[in-house]
């Protein structure tokens, strides 16, 4: 496909006809995507899958085979939903992929992570033209609904037959930008711990002071969580761990009341957590039983999901793949920081099934703006990405 703009990189190009595609949460029509996925597989000459995990919920795989197919693979994943927008507050349309003169790209999804995928199939359309051949088989993934916890895209595709005949044995993920020099590398992620806790008590007239009311439970539940949380904030401030080195605490929704002048006889209120991976999730489920014991009777708490903590990947000699990996960065003089994603990818299902994932976005001197307004990606920080991985990906075949 040659680029409609005579100075723009035809990479470019490619990458801001993608985020035009308006992949936003919630209830994603995925069509279009695979159209456009569909055009891509064509240009590169290689044949694409689609596996539905459920109605609507398309993983689609690209393949590339390599001289030794019987060698365990490498999957290059991302996902094409993005989160919605408040339009009102962006400069730009934030699904045109305005450029401005900067060259900046401005687009929900430019950094969240669009700009991943098509970086994948570009590094794979060049090794082709190239003539390159590679001895181990890509996969290039393409998932759905990863933005909201990814339960029916990778967290059902791992569990397939087709995703084990895929033989993979490392992946690719989505990172993150960072303002600086140093490019972020994650090796892990935090435990994703939601719950809710009712609490209910005495109803009646909003004009006497009644005793044992679902409010004053619920000041005693806050106040444990909020303890907590700035616990966690001093730990984070006073030190120099990262977001991902600690829990997080996060009051988002409180729920109850049916009039002004009537006392609630129940009220409840959910708490997003992420566990740092040195947490005991089971001691903590008992921490938090113990809160509603106390707080009074009447208080219970729903755990919203069963959280399994998975084994970080391996950042040392122990690992061949982040051997490959780091080697090929020191080549590049690209400084790396390893670090636990502070929020969820899809990487933590690979993990859970054996698979060693690194989290990798080549974008640095960037302002980290996922899922903010005015989001953007300067098209030389997004081509320079294809430099990058045309190296590491070509190391890690060769693994």
């Amino acid at each position: 496909m040659a680029s409609t703009y005579p100075l723009e990189h035809e990479s470019v190009t490619i990458f801001r006809e993608y985020l035009r595609i308006p992949s936003v949460q919630p209830n994603v029509d995925y069509s279009e995507c695979i159209k456009f996925l569909e055009r891509q597989a064509l240009r590169l000459g290689l044949p694409l899958k689609i596996y539905y995990m459920a109605p609507g919920k398309p993983v689609v795989i690209i393949t590339w085979v390599g001289q030794k197919p019987e060698l365990s693979s490498i999957l290059l994943t991302s996902h094409m939903d993005v989160v919605p927008v408040y339009s009102e507050k962006w400069t730009h349309d934030p699904f045109s992929a305005h450029k401005d003169e900067s060259g900046n790209i401005y687009a929900r999804g430019a950094q969240d992570m669009k700009c991943v995928g098509i970086q994948y199939l570009e590094t794979i359309r060049k090794y082709i033209t190239e003539n390159l051949k590679m001895k181990r088989t890509i996969h290039i993934c393409f998932t759905p609904d990863e933005e909201i916890g990814g339960e029916f895209g990778m967290g059902t595709f791992v569990t397939t037959p087709e995703f084990a005949e895929l033989n993979i044995g490392f992946a690719l993920d989505e990172g993150i930008a960072t303002p600086h020099e140093v490019f972020d590398v994650y090796y892990c992620e935090r435990t994703s711990w939601n719950l809710t806790i009712t609490c209910t008590g005495q109803t009646g007239h909003g004009s006497i002071l009644h005793e044992n009311t679902a409010g004053e439970k619920l000041q005693y539940i806050i106040n444990k969580f909020m303890n907590w949380r700035e616990y966690e904030k001093n730990k984070l401030n006073n030190s120099d761990l990262g977001p991902g080195d600690v829990t997080t605490i996060n009051l988002t929704m409180i729920n109850g009341g049916c009039q002004l002048n009537v006392v609630p006889t129940e009220i409840s209120v959910t708490f997003d957590i992420r566990l740092a991976i040195d947490m005991d999730v089971e001691k903590m489920k008992k921490t938090v039983q113990e809160w509603c014991h106390n707080a009074g009777p009447g208080v219970y708490v729903k755990f919203k999901n069963n959280p399994i903590r998975v084994k970080p990947t391996a950042i040392d000699n122990s690992n061949p793949w982040w051997i490959a990996f780091k080697n090929e960065c020191d080549k590049m003089d690209m400084k790396i920081n390893t670090a636990i994603f502070p929020a969820g990818t899809d990487s933590k299902f690979m993990r859970n099934v054996g698979i060693p994932v690194l989290g990798f976005s080549p974008m640095n001197k960037t302002k980290t703006l996922l899922h903010d307004h005015n989001e953007f990606l300067n098209e030389k920080t997004f081509i320079r990405g294809l430099d990058i991985y045309y190296n590491i990906i070509k190391a890690l075949t060769s693994v």
